[in-house]
């Protein structure tokens, strides 16, 4: 028995996929660069513009509204990262959040300090570390991507590890490639060398239930756009982690937990729709009994189940196809519901253009992932990369299989 509602019901509040090309209903497989966003979370936003807007902590009734809906956001968004509302804080992105923190922690490195980050990194957790390394005459050292395994090479990241580790800066989850690595093992083991802990669960986070503190972090970030919500970047900043942070600030800004990490004015809108996005999956389960945490466990591992099985139909019918590669750990293994390919004798943009014909909305390119394309041979030419949704439907990434098929074999 299903614990959540049937994909035509949760499609039914996404009036994007009302969307066509020609006569062809559009696939949207671009969610892992930004979902479609519900009905709820732009009704959301509408209303807080429209009836509550206003700056923070004044004395009167629109601003002490404010108040009330950025602290239940946090509370929701709390929820959803598994966390107290007094750890969450928002940013206009996660890099833009992450480059703040590294500037602060920088302040605290000297010359011979290392920090590790990985070859499997979106560029947002590993350009801040570039910065601070060149600035502080720290020592940046490099997890090894394992081209076979599309995983961290086994082993590498204990070898680089030392009493001179300062920071790790890991993600939880590859958008290029769909990996999903032991962040848990990595943070407990940083910690037990005194390092500061940066998990990265931008690509993660839409696919699977994030638990900031069982894995164990001093800091976890993510977007809400890559979850249903609006451009707003989240961090969960663990109270003692955030307090010893030398962050700058303007003399009468907050300096307290968690606003402290805050800078000027923030985007209320954007929070409240992110805490929307966050209502939005917990109202996917079908017992609606229980706590807003319990319900969002049991929508994300149902979405994560759904996932699978889509993103093995996608691989496994990709694969299949000549003059095609496909890369990423194989279906049945940690990984999200992200396939990225190449098509032979084709650039990636040529290929997410010709599929356009067929409603087919895929990106190509690089993803920030930079290291890992150039890795993989593809630093100019980029891959094509389609990514499961909660509104994907299995015809969906059959039509996509059958669209890449008819370009390989020459029918475009």
């Amino acid at each position: 028995m299903s614990t959540i509602v049937s994909p035509d019901e949760i499609r039914a509040h996404f009036p994007a996929l009302l969307r066509r090309e020609g006569n062809t209903p559009v696939a949207y497989f671009d969610g892992p660069g930004g979902t479609q966003v519900p009905t709820q979370v732009a009704s959301a936003i509408t209303d807080y513009l429209l009836h509550h807007n206003a700056n923070t902590h004044w004395a009167y009734p629109t601003s002490a509204e404010t108040d009330a809906m950025l602290s239940h956001a946090r509370e929701v968004l709390a929820d959803f990262l598994g966390a107290s509302a007094g750890e969450i804080s928002f940013g206009a992105n996660m890099t833009t959040i992450l480059f703040h923190i590294a500037r602060a922690i920088g302040r605290t490195l000297v010359p011979g300090d290392e920090i590790i980050v990985t070859e499997l990194d979106h560029h947002a957790n590993i350009a801040p570390w570039q910065a601070l390394a060149k600035e502080r005459g720290a020592v940046l050292r490099w997890v090894p991507l394992d081209v076979m395994t599309f995983r961290h090479e086994v082993g590498a990241f204990e070898r680089l590890l030392s009493p001179r580790t300062k920071v790790v800066a890991v993600g939880a989850a590859s958008n290029i490639l769909g990996t999903i690595s032991d962040v848990k093992s990595m943070v407990a083991k940083a910690r037990a060398v005194g390092a500061i802990t940066i998990v990265d669960a931008v690509h993660y986070a839409p696919h699977v239930r994030v638990d900031a503190r069982d894995f164990g972090a001093d800091f976890v970030l993510c977007s809400a756009y890559k979850f249903y919500g609006p451009h707003i970047g989240i961090c969960y900043g663990r109270h003692d982690a955030t307090a010893a942070l030398d962050l700058p600030r303007l003399e009468p800004a907050p300096d307290y937990v968690p606003e402290c990490l805050e800078t000027g004015t923030q985007n209320h809108e954007g929070m409240v729709g992110a805490a929307a996005a966050v209502e939005f999956l917990a109202s996917l389960a079908i017992d609606q009994s229980s706590s807003r945490r319990a319900r969002l466990a049991t929508v994300m591992h149902a979405l994560h189940e759904r996932g699978d099985a889509l993103c093995a139909q996608m691989y496994d019918g990709l694969k299949r196809i000549d003059g095609v590669k496909v890369y990423g750990p194989p279906p049945g293994s940690a990984r999200t519901a992200t396939v990225s390919f190449h098509v032979g004798g084709y650039t990636s943009e040529y290929v997410a253009r010709a599929l356009v014909a067929r409603g087919l909305y895929v990106s190509h390119g690089d993803f920030y992932a930079t290291t890992v394309a150039r890795r993989l041979g593809y630093a100019d030419e980029g891959l094509v990369r389609a990514g499961c949704s909660c509104y994907t439907t299995s015809e969906e990434v059959a039509r996509l299989v059958d669209g890449v098929r008819a370009l390989a074999a020459g029918a475009y």
